[in-house]
């Protein structure tokens, strides 16, 4: 089957984003794409870095910006405009795996959120959800936002120590698929993503076919 391009957004920031992404690029041989990057390190320099399938490449953001901050305030204060309209999709005949920035309601200007992207791109979205306390509330406030804008849902990512009772009744009351747990980890290197990729691979399948 064709692949498609996968965009990954979150309950909020530091939810584990760009090891998802990683793991999302190693299983599709995939492009990594973060059209908005805010702040240093880059994270396609982390994913670069994680990532060991012979295809994966990097694609240029369309904005970067220096501030660590969310984006209309990190382009605010370097004197840039982020226009919805000027992010497109980047030359490439691969499956694209695209990082959204903090959650799904991070504003890129007075108008326009960062989910705003994948439903200008048309992209279907995979949820990454890291468990504390609180995370419920987050996740289901997520799947409302995304349910009200009707963007498609590939599944969800839960990221952090095993909560089944969390896990349950975020499922319940998403019916969103689990893809993957990503689980803490003493180390998150290349090997640690490829066995994390194997397992999407599996839990994923009729999403991504076979590659």
């Amino acid at each position: 089957m064709e692949q498609q391009d996968i965009f990954v957004t979150a309950i909020g920031t530091d939810s584990g984003k760009t090891v998802a992404s990683a793991i999302i690029a190693q299983a599709l041989g995939a492009a990594y794409w973060k059209p908005v990057q805010s702040g240093l390190p880059r994270d396609a320099d982390c994913v670069a870095a994680l990532v060991s399938h012979p295809a994966f490449e990097v694609m240029p953001s369309a904005y970067e910006l220096q501030m660590p901050a969310s984006p209309h305030a990190s382009a605010a204060a370097e004197g840039v405009e982020i226009r919805l309209e000027n992010i497109t999709r980047p030359q490439t005949t691969k499956p694209l795996v695209i990082e959204g920035a903090g959650g799904v309601l991070v504003p890129l200007n007075r108008q326009h959120f960062v989910i705003d992207i994948a439903l200008r791109l048309a992209v279907p979205v995979v949820l990454v959800s890291n468990l504390y306390l609180g995370s419920i509330n987050h996740t289901l406030l997520s799947y409302e936002a995304l349910k009200a804008r009707r963007v498609p849902v590939l599944g969800i990512i839960f990221n952090g120590e095993p909560n089944p009772q969390s896990e349950d009744i975020i499922l319940h009351h998403t019916g969103y698929k689990k893809l993957l747990h990503i689980l803490p980890e003493t180390k998150i290197d290349r090997a640690c993503i490829r066995r994390y990729a194997e397992e999407f691979r599996k839990n994923a399948y009729e999403l991504i076919g076979e590659r």
